[in-house]
This record gives structure tokens, C-alpha cells and sequence, in this order.
């Protein structure tokens, strides 16, 4: 049984402001970059619409409760990037604050300190934050769910209940996905309903007034995508059918995603990543073993949302992008702290060393900061996707005759948003028609290691007939726009 918390001082009050401000810096600098290929498509297809007509039709693309938000901002700020993208850095500040929260409910207010502190300093946190999409705001709502779910198991009132309802119907109305984490959630309630795990007396307030929460999320979910419910299932049956004729199969494969997960976390590392994951993995055991006693549920939900959302995801033959996963961060960051100081002390213990435990939970939390400091730096290396400077890169050297093909997989953003004369180009077959024509020719190509496997001729015309004239760099995953050039 977890012991009551001691109350919090202003010491920790201050701590946790510095923390916050050192949170909104981070997410602050470089947010005026150049949006990239998803926060266009989101901008142009429903942030700019009226608002009336942001609810007519579903997308995977569209974050709803997010994006009414970053229409509201970009009303008040302007059109600009970093006014699109300012709910993402509220919300992200907001997920720091939350992770102090939690693992304060898991451990203690220490532990709260550096957990918070590492998710603040987060690589994936600051980059979503910096995100015109509604990641950040669907963990803080998972977050927040999360420590709702974990108090109500131990004191089921009305209003913890009531509370974790609404905040389930803001994570789905965020994105569908946030149905993934409070299904697990409820998994793991049953769990415990069943087997007596992780819970005291079962009484008839436990059983009821959790199902008068789950009743409300519903009741709010439906009403909020009652308008577009035809879409959504519309929508979902094209996205299965799109992945299973999808060039890049590996999108769909478990084992992918848990590698990129890992080299977007750390860059490419080589051998040293498998050291790394070595030992994260048995720093995560330990804090499975650290956070059983005050919370033997912590676990059990996070590792209850892995595997709906591979079991869904795989199901339904979807893509297994990593940002799925991107609300455990937090609390896996959390056993990682958890199970550094656990480790410690087990090796003092062993040692018959008392003191040590110490001296080595201080060292391994120096090593996790300044290495957390070293890879945060890359958020602020380039843009995300520098699809404005290869526009204005191309539209500044092409000769008058000059015909620019876009080559990318989803639409012709570089007309829509740009102005652009430019002729979009998704397939083998347009690629090959495109070509035959004589003259010269610029073509802009995203997403590179996408379009080289769905339009192989490329890579063969790069060897003999195109030249690189300039490569924009980008922090997403295949982020890079190239440019090449027949004269």
C-alpha cells in the first residue's frame, strides 16, 4: 500500500517552476522553422477552413480538438508557423507538468524532480512540441488519465471518476489512437476487478462509479464525431486497404518501429545501440520492481497500451509508426529513474556498502541528463522538412522553359500551399511519362527512401542523367529533400 505523500514545499514548488521554464525554452527556440509535409495538409485542409466546415469529413491527418486550438491561435497570432504550433509547446509544458504529478503518485517528489526534468530535456518531447499536430496534447490528456485511473482504483469517488471521463473523451476527440490507451486502461481495470491485483475491498462504489466515468467518455466521443461517423468508417477500411498494397511493407512490422524508435532516440549509434537498449531494458525492470509496492498498476497500464495498440495496429494491417507510442515516453522515463535509484541501492546492498547507493543513483542521473542534453540539440540542427527553402531554391534557379516535378507520395502540397506550378508526381507511371518528355527538367523529390522503392527508374536516372544540385536537410525520419536537375 502506498504510503500518503508528504506535503509539498515550496522548494518543490520552485524546483518544478524552473523545470517548467526550462521546458518552455526549449520548446520556444526554433519554432518559427518551416512547417513540414503533415502540418501543411493539417493547415491547409482544416485549420484554415471555417469553422463550421472543420467537422464535414474524418482524415488520420486531422487532430480535431487540436487543430481547433491552433485555429484559434493562428486568429489571434497570425498565420505563422510558431501560432500553429503553440498549443503543441502549452501542451507539452503541460505533459512535463503531468509526469511530475505521476511520478510523484509512483515514487516520491525526488523522483518527481528528475523524471520531470528528463521529459522536459526529451528529444521526442521537444520535437512534438514543436509540432503543429496534437501528439503532445493527447499524451497530456493520457497523462492526466493515467493518474486518475491510478487514484481511483485506491479512492473510487465520484468526481476522480467523472474527471477521468472527460479527460478520456478530450484524448479521443484529440485522435482516434487516444481510444488505444483508456481500452487499455480498462483492460487493466478488469484485470483487477477479476483477479484482486493491485486493488483493496471490492465494494459497489469500485465497480460502479468507474463505469459512470467510462459512460460519460462515450456519450461526450459520440456526440463529438456524430457529424463525420460515416467518414470515419469510410476512412478506416481505405487505410487498411492502402497498407496492404503499401511498397514500404516495414511500416507494418513490430520490430521496425521498435528500431526506429531507438535511432530517432539516440541517432545511429550502431553497436552502442544495442548497449543501450540492453541497459534500458534492465533499468525499466528494475522500475517494474521499484513502483510495485505504491502502484502495482503503473506497469501493468503501460505495458497494457503496447499491446492494444500492436494488436489493433496489426489487426487491421496498419502502418506502426513510432509516434504511436509517443504517451509512454513519459512514464517509461519515469521506470527508467525509478529503476536507476532501485539499481543503486541493490548494488550498495550487495556490496554492504550503504553510502554507495547513493554516489551511484547521483552518477547514473548525471550520465541520463547530459546525455538527454547532448540529443536535444538535434531538434534545433535543421527544420523538420524544408519544403519552403527547396521552394524557394528551385523557383529562384529554374531556367523559363524549366518544367518542376514534385515527387512525393500524398499530394501536391507545393501547389496548394506555395503557389506553385509545379506538377505532383506519386507513381511509377507518371514518373515515366513525365520523363519521356524532352527538355529540362528540376525535380523535387520527398520523402526519398519512400519514392526510390515506389519509382525504381529514379534511382537508375540519378545514376545517369540527373545531378544532385542541393539536399535539404530535415530532423523527421526521411525527412531530406532532394533536388536534381536535367538539363
Amino acid at each position: 500500500m502506498k504510503l500518503p505523500s508528504p506535503a509539498i514545499g515550496r522548494n518543490d514548488l520552485a524546483i518544478l517552476l524552473f523545470i517548467l521554464l526550462l521546458a518552455a525554452v526549449l520548446r520556444a527556440v526554433g519554432l518559427n522553422t518551416p512547417l513540414w509535409y503533415d502540418e501543411i495538409w493539417t493547415v491547409d485542409t482544416h485549420v484554415r477552413l471555417p469553422w463550421g466546415e472543420m467537422m464535414r469529413e474524418y482524415s488520420m491527418n486531422h487532430h480535431y480538438f487540436f487543430s481547433m486550438k491552433a485555429k484559434l491561435f493562428s486568429q489571434i497570432l497570425g498565420e505563422e508557423a510558431w501560432a500553429y504550433r503553440f498549443p503543441a509547446v502549452l501542451f507539452g509544458v503541460g505533459t512535463v507538468a503531468t509526469i511530475w504529478w505521476l511520478a510523484k503518485e509512483v515514487a516520491d517528489t525526488r523522483i518527481a524532480h528528475i523524471s520531470a526534468l528528463l521529459v522536459a530535456l526529451s528529444y521526442h518531447q521537444v520535437w512534438f512540441s514543436q509540432n503543429a499536430r496534437g501528439y503532445t496534447e493527447l499524451a497530456f490528456w493520457s497523462m492526466l488519465g493515467l493518474i486518475l485511473f491510478l487514484r481511483g482504483v485506491r479512492h473510487p469517488t465520484m468526481g476522480i471518476w467523472l474527471a477521468f471521463g472527460l479527460t478520456a473523451a478530450a484524448a479521443v476527440f484529440t485522435h482516434l489512437t487516444g481510444a488505444f490507451f483508456f481500452v487499455a486502461l480498462g483492460l487493466v481495470w478488469l484485470i483487477s476487478l477479476a483477479t484482486g491485483f493491485g486493488r483493496d475491498t471490492l465494494t459497489r462504489e469500485w465497480v460502479l462509479r468507474p463505469l459512470i466515468g467510462v459512460a460519460i467518455a462515450l456519450v461526450l466521443i459520440l456526440l463529438a464525431y456524430l457529424p463525420i461517423l460515416p467518414s470515419i468508417l469510410e476512412t478506416m477500411g481505405e487505410v487498411s486497404a492502402t497498407s496492404a498494397v503499401d511498397k514500404m511493407q516495414v511500416y507494418q512490422n513490430p520490430i521496425w518501429t521498435m528500431v526506429e524508435g531507438l535511432r530517432t532516440a539516440i541517432g545511429n549509434a550502431g553497436s552502442l545501440s544495442l548497449i543501450v537498449a540492453f541497459v534500458g531494458l534492465v533499468t525499466i525492470a528494475f522500475g517494474v520492481m521499484g513502483t510495485h509496492s505504491a502502484q502495482p498498476l503503473f506497469f501493468v497500464a503501460i505495458a497494457m497500451h503496447i499491446v492494444v495498440t500492436l494488436g489493433i495496429l496489426m489487426s487491421l494491417e496498419m502502418r506502426i509508426w513510432p509516434r504511436f507510442f509517443f504517451v509512454d515516453i513519459g512514464p517509461v522515463i519515469v521506470l527508467v529513474v525509478v529503476g536507476c535509484r532501485y539499481g543503486a541501492d541493490l548494488v550498495a546492498r550487495l556490496l554492504r556498502r550503504p553510502q554507495l547507493g547513493r554516489v551511484l543513483f547521483a552518477l547514473g542521473v548525471l550520465a541520463m541528463i547530459v546525455m538527454s542534453l547532448f540529443l536535444v540539440q538535434r531538434n534545433y540542427d535543421a527544420p523538420k522538412q524544408d519544403l519552403a527553402g527547396a521552394f524557394d531554391f528551385v523557383e529562384g534557379m529554374r531556367g523559363p522553359s524549366e518544367r518542376v516535378y514534385a515527387i512525393n507520395p500524398g499530394g501536391p502540397v507545393f501547389e496548394s500551399h506555395f503557389g506553385a506550378d509545379w506538377i505532383t508526381i506519386g507513381d511509377a507511371d507518371g514518373y515515366s511519362e513525365a520523363m519521356a518528355q524532352p527538355g529540362p527538367v528540376a525535380l523535387v523529390v520527398l520523402f526519398p527512401n519512400r519514392m526510390f522503392r515506389v519509382i525504381p527508374r529514379l534511382g537508375a536516372d540519378v545514376e545517369e542523367q540527373l545531378e544532385l544540385v542541393r539536399t535539404f536537410a530535415g530532423t523527421l525520419g526521411d525527412g531530406q529533400v532532394l533536388v536534381y536537375r536535367r538539363k
